[in-house]
């Protein structure tokens, strides 16, 4: 076995692991782990098995066999941050309008001459 072999199938069961280990901690919900989870799985997967590693390289006309690990697993980092994205932008909007419907509300309830206990005067 490879060096490089051997780095991409310990780099993968430890992302594996850690992930499986986030989960159970509450650290990471299990929606969130389904990107991570796949990637470590294809990677270990390619890192195994490197007659498919070298035949899909070949099939996408990579040099290097071993360069497809880092472009898979930088095609998954790129997923994983655009789910991020979409999940911080729908966010950022369900943020604004209770921030918005608060404001409405404190207002609401300074007209009507209650007061709010702990709120702003």
């Amino acid at each position: 076995m490879y060096y490089f072999q051997i780095f991409a199938i310990l780099g993968s069961i430890t992302l594996f692991a850690l992930v499986l280990d986030f989960i159970r901690r509450g650290l990471l919900k299990e929606k969130y782990s389904v990107l991570w989870l796949a990637a470590a799985i294809v990677i270990t997967v390619l890192s195994l098995k490197k007659d498919l590693l070298d035949w899909i390289a070949w099939k996408l006309g990579i040099a290097y066999p071993p360069s497809l690990l880092f472009l898979v697993a930088f095609i998954f980092v790129l997923l994983i941050t655009l789910h991020f994205s979409v999940v911080i932008s729908i966010l950022h909007e369900k943020n604004k309008v209770v921030s918005q419907e608060l404001a409405l509300l404190r207002l609401a309830l300074k007209e009507a001459g209650i007061k709010m206990p702990g709120g702003k005067k």
